[in-house]
């Protein structure tokens, strides 16, 4: 792959619009865009995660493949009609969740969103995938969307989940839990 971004800026987007994959423009705040977008930021912050030092290798190397999942998960949103994302992607997660489960115990209570910085980190990655996937949900309504893209969504949110616990417990031994009102 030969230098694809040699300017960053091209001003062409000062007109409130942007280029879609395939050549088109919309609105920068059209749904489709909306769902990329989101999906970027769900990347982001499953880059917090990865920064926080001394994780398990387990965990490096799957957020890592999620991260490479979700460019591809954004480059099927981002032209129209494309198809990257399959079943195979939602079977790895899947298999990874199991794994990560595995040895966890069972929950009794809901869990707080924090713990260490890994596991708080995790938990935001967790948030923002859900609302990614509810853009592209609001995408679908309105255009075409795989079926294996928010199926993907969802499940990378439950697998946040399950390493945000399994990440407490490294961190710091445990998760907080949720005691509510007495």
């Amino acid at each position: 792959m030969g230098n694809r971004l040699s300017r960053i800026y091209t001003r062409t987007g000062d007109d409130g619009t942007t280029g879609l994959g395939d050549g088109q423009r919309v609105a920068k705040d059209a749904a489709r865009v909306e769902a990329y977008g989101t999906v970027d930021e769900a990347n982001s912050t499953v880059g917090l995660v990865l920064a926080v030092p001394g994780l398990p290798d387990a965990v490096t190397r799957c957020l890592v493949g999620v991260q490479h999942d979700l460019f591809d998960v954004g480059a099927e949103l981002c032209v129209p009609g494309h198809r990257v994302v399959t079943d195979e992607y939602v079977a790895r997660l899947e298999a990874a969740l199991d794994g990560f489960n595995a040895d966890l115990p069972p929950l009794k209570e809901f869990v707080l969103p924090g713990g260490g910085p890994a596991a708080a980190a995790c938990h935001l990655a967790r948030t923002v995938t859900r609302r990614a996937e509810r853009r592209v949900w609001a995408l679908a309504r309105a255009e075409s969307v795989a079926p294996e893209v928010p199926r993907y969504l969802n499940r990378l949110s439950d697998l946040l989940f399950v390493v945000a616990r399994v990440l407490a417990r490294h961190e710091q031994g445990g998760e907080v839990l949720w005691r509510g009102r007495r």
